[in-house]
């Protein structure tokens, strides 16, 4: 029996008795044990009660697919045990689905059921098509007027119709798009499984900013007036052309890079745009961490705090700078990995190095909003991105004590993915933030997000140089090892509760491209994410 369809009159177990006055009677025998005699003819009033015979559901069926084949919704309705739905659901049959004409061909009913095959001709504007399929009806008896009706329910219009929910047939909100990326090279899900819910997103905002004719199709529509299904297309539309700024190359070498990780999240950026070359996760149908993770950046966020510290004057890169075992704040101690020291050392050092207490001895210098304020002023981490897909755009909210010095390495509440911590490796490499974009804004007129300020010419350079010295003979040295050109790094290791291994992080640029990927669970940002940035970035060779 089918969710919602109304119990019928039917019988369990039936005995057949004749009477002294010769009287057509049955025996239900319930779970109970109990019998009821029921009569099977006309009870006083000449009311039928009972199950109907397999005449009357014969009949009835008949009678009822005959009208509403031949247009007569009311009649049709009339037969039914629902007279105002079966006419409502009839009528916009005919005019929502636009079904010109319905042939109906009932088969041997199975009870009381009665199967049949609907061939309809559907038209709309000058698309035509013929759409067939099966459906059944149930035949009750209506316990009020003893007559036999057709049990209504919305899946005798079609098997798939619920309770309210339509059938239209219209245009399709966009129509096919042919995405393709930035050198005109065809993206499609069959070829690209990672980007198959990107992609379809892409078509879903961007469809009707294209040239493309949407398509036409029959669907059901639910009361929210959403698309539930599409039950026939009329017509495919004419696809239109979405160019992207994906680089097809850079797409297969992210791919490649974390195609042996089961968890795994990397993005390329093209530093001097904000433009984005690539875009990979593992598993490549589950959920995109790289653009909408919200995972604790770890040590990469240091780039964030550096330029804060080196902005008020509290650190320079030539200047001696503690970095001791450990560190109190807030009444928590804090240590670096392997509790190493660096005596008499530098800010640089201690940057490459990836010493935590070189910045967490900073934090009584500092009010609880200055890297809050840093993090979105310079590098727009926690604004509004309008990238042309979902994305989760950071936050490094304000807090006080343990939990801000927390912060300042990554930890506490700060929260990032691949796409922001590259987006700070190309603010760093580019001097200026350059809001991250998938679909250019020239394509349907929005404005990307500028962060408010800038760095000086003087920090941002000596950022550049803090991000090459931990690349070329820091944390992040084994990893860039072999990369040529203007390279700079960044490693990070997430601390998460309850976790054996830290989230592995790492980010990057070389030349005009910059990168971050994240592997939960991994370990050592350096050994783990590394290669897999470096493998990204080496992909324009």
């Amino acid at each position: 029996m089918r969710d919602g369809r109304k119990a019928v009159v039917i019988g369990a177990v039936f005995t057949v008795l004749v009477g002294a006055a010769g009287v057509g009677a049955y025996t239900l025998v319930g779970d109970s044990g109990l019998d009821a005699v029921i009569a099977n003819g006309p009870a006083d009033g000449g009311k039928e009660t009972g199950p109907p015979s397999e005449e009357e559901i014969r009949e009835t069926a008949e009678k009822f697919l005959d009208a509403w084949q031949a247009g007569k919704t009311e009649e049709a309705a009339a037969l039914t045990d629902d007279e105002t739905a079966a006419a409502e659901a009839l009528t916009g049959f005919r005019e929502d689905a636009g079904v010109t004409g319905v042939t109906l061909a009932p088969e041997p009913a199975s009870g009381t059921t009665v199967p049949f095959t609907v061939t309809a001709e559907v038209e709309h504007g000058k698309e035509r098509a013929e759409w067939v399929y099966k459906s059944d009806l149930a035949v009750m008896r209506d316990t009020g007027t003893g007559e036999a009706v057709v049990d209504w329910e919305p899946y005798v219009l079609h098997p798939e119709l619920q309770a309210g929910q339509t059938i239209e047939t219209g245009e399709a909100d966009a129509p096919p798009v042919r995405t393709v990326d930035r050198n005109g090279t065809e993206l499609t899900a069959e070829a690209h499984p990672e980007l198959a819910a990107t992609l379809a997103d892409l078509r879903k905002r961007f469809g009707d900013k294209t040239d493309g004719k949407p398509g036409v199709a029959t669907r059901i529509v639910g009361a929210d007036g959403k698309d539930v299904k599409t039950l026939k297309k009329l017509s495919e539309g004419t696809p239109g052309e979405l160019r992207t700024t994906l680089d097809a190359r850079v797409q297969k070498a992210a791919v490649q890079a974390i195609a042996d990780r089961p968890k795994a999240s990397v993005v390329a950026l093209k530093a001097s745009t904000g433009e984005i070359l690539a875009v990979a996760n593992t598993p490549a149908d589950g959920f995109n961490t790289a653009f909408q993770g919200s995972l604790a950046p770890g040590s990469t966020m240091k780039v964030v705090t550096a330029s804060m510290l080196l902005e008020k004057g509290l650190a320079a890169s030539g200047r001696q700078h503690p970095c001791p075992k450990e560190f109190n704040h807030g009444g928590w101690p804090f240590h670096n990995l392997d509790k190493f020291e660096i005596k008499g050392g530098t800010f640089a050092q201690s940057f490459s190095a990836s010493c935590n207490t070189a910045f967490i001895s900073q934090a009584g210098k500092l009010a609880d909003d200055d890297l809050t304020k840093q993090a979105r002023e310079v590098f727009g981490i926690g604004l509004t991105w309008e990238v042309g897909t979902t994305t989760f755009d950071g936050a490094v909210p304000v807090q006080s004590d343990a939990q801000m010095a927390a912060s300042l390495i990554g930890q506490g509440g700060v929260r990032a993915n691949p796409l922001i911590m590259a987006s700070v490796s190309a603010t760093v490499k580019n001097g200026v933030f350059k809001q991250p974009y998938i679909v250019s804004p020239e394509v349907d007129g929005r404005t990307l997000t500028k962060a408010p300020r800038t760095l000086s010419p003087a920090v941002a350079q000596e950022l550049r140089s803090l991000m090459r010295l931990t690349a070329t003979s820091g944390t992040a040295a084994e990893a860039m090892a072999g990369t040529s050109g203007d390279i700079g790094a960044k490693t990070g290791s997430a601390e998460v509760d309850g976790q054996e291994k830290p989230n592995a992080w790492f980010t990057a640029y070389r030349d005009d491209m910059a990168a971050a990927a994240v592997i939960p669970a991994a370990g050592h940002g350096g050994t783990n994410a590394g290669p897999v940035v470096r493998q990204v970035l080496n992909s324009l060779n």
